[in-house]
């Protein structure tokens, strides 16, 4: 259960969670701001929203570093959709809960009514505590920590999309950004029986993403999964279905 920012739990608190992550701190006002949610601090500049803006960067950094010097061949728009899977608030929410960090949280009482700490605030506290320990280590040790976590996320998603498997990485933007499983909608069919080419959408909860057409159902469903990357990644289009 997350903590009442008290003094006298506050020495425990933060000793336990330097064990957990693995890393000591110079400074515990830095930890100790990177744990301390808004409802649990004095004013706002005593709360962790300034590290997780900080930690966000940092995570971003260290992703895109590893994805260079990993993935020599990669061109531009590979890497970002690599990132994009990889690097997200729902990725951050996993690791927090992995690592229990809401059992270190300072919060005020009235979030103590909640049964669960809520997704977005798990992130957060994920990425202050990043920026806390670059501000309070310095780049190698942060990196280090990050990779632990995110290494297998990258080679995941990169054997993904190194076999040209869009459905598979787009399934997995999809459970992180959305929650929701890609179901893909046949629109239309054209040509003789012998020949016919297919024109499917993918579709991920509300969201219906551009269509486009392939000589088989499965061709289709890996252009469309493309179409919805693109789109999720404010990328151009590369299917047009008219």
């Amino acid at each position: 259960m997350a903590q009442e920012l008290t003094s006298s739990r506050e020495t425990e608190i933060l000793e336990d969670c330097q064990k957990t992550i693995g890393y000591q701190f110079r400074s515990l006002e830095l930890l100790r701001s990177a744990l301390t949610h808004t409802s649990g601090a004095d004013t706002r500049q005593d709360s962790n929203e300034r590290l997780e803006f900080l930690g966000d960067s940092v995570l971003g950094l260290v992703c895109c570093e590893q994805l260079y010097k990993r993935f020599p061949e990669y061109q531009e728009g590979e890497m970002t959709k690599v990132k994009s899977a990889v690097v997200s608030r729902r990725t951050c929410a996993h690791l927090s809960q992995q690592l229990n960090l809401g059992d270190y949280l300072f919060i005020g009482k009235g979030m103590h009514s909640h049964a669960s700490l809520p997704a977005n605030l798990l992130a957060d506290v994920f990425e202050s505590l990043v920026g806390a320990m670059y501000l309070d280590g310095g780049l190698e040790p942060v990196k280090e920590f990050i990779l632990k976590y995110l290494n297998p996320e990258i080679e995941q998603v990169a054997e993904a999309e190194h076999a040209g498997n869009y459905k598979s990485l787009l399934q997995q933007v999809a459970q992180q950004e959305f929650n929701a499983t890609p179901a893909y909608h046949l629109l239309d069919e054209a040509g003789p029986d012998h020949s016919k080419c297919f024109k499917l959408s993918a579709v991920i909860g509300r969201y219906h993403y551009p269509s486009a057409w392939g000589r088989t159902k499965k061709e289709a469903e890996q252009k469309a999964a493309m179409n919805a990357l693109a789109m999720i990644n404010n990328e151009p289009i590369p299917f047009q279905a008219d």
